[in-house]
């Protein structure tokens, strides 16, 4: 049986380093290899004109079609404005328990804000969205613990404010779903 992996798909421009960044992280908190691809979709039969965004699950659903069955878990990545019908807007979304997940960097940027460019703050908002959004993938729920990466995030400073990896509590979650990968 070949090695499960999670895979990225960048739908969009995404730098190599950026991506491989990621990736990194990616792999360090969750023990699988990371692979990351680019592809295309034409997003226009995902606008919504009268919101002027992106429907979050018609793309979700739309990845998860054309997820390879080799990856275990498969995260696309857009630059679009992503919405889901009862929230004005989303950073990303999951499947619970399921193989696939959605990420955007459009909110997450300070010049979205007003506030100058920090490439660094990006990345970091970007890579704790998607491990975020993996942890859905793995069947865990928002956590309570402020710190903790599967802490719901309504805004950008609710991203800043926790860190890139599990609580105690979520690793342990999670070791019941894939015992021999997390390691403490």
């Amino acid at each position: 049986m070949a090695q499960q992996n999670i895979t990225l798909i960048s739908y969009g421009y995404f730098g190599k380093q950026f991506l491989e960044k990621i990736a990194e992280a990616v792999k360090q908190e969750y023990k699988f290899p990371v692979n990351f691809k680019e592809s295309h979709l034409d997003l226009s039969e995902f606008f919504d004109p009268g919101r002027r965004q992106y429907n979050g699950n018609k793309l979700l659903h739309a990845v998860e079609a054309i997820s390879r069955p080799e990856a275990l878990k498969t995260v696309g990545l857009f630059s679009v404005d992503l919405f889901i019908p009862i929230l004005t807007y989303i950073f990303g979304q999951a499947l619970l328990n399921g193989r696939t997940g959605i990420v955007s960097l459009y909110r997450l940027s300070n010049e979205r804000y007003g506030i100058e460019a920090d490439d660094k703050l990006l990345l970091e908002r970007f890579t704790k969205e998607v491990i975020h959004e993996l942890g859905h993938t793995f069947g865990l729920i928002h956590c309570m613990a402020p710190s903790c990466v599967m802490r719901s995030s309504t805004y950008v400073e609710d991203i800043d404010q926790k860190n890139q990896n599990l609580c105690h509590h979520c690793r342990e979650q999670l070791s019941t779903v894939i015992p021999d990968q997390i390691i403490g």
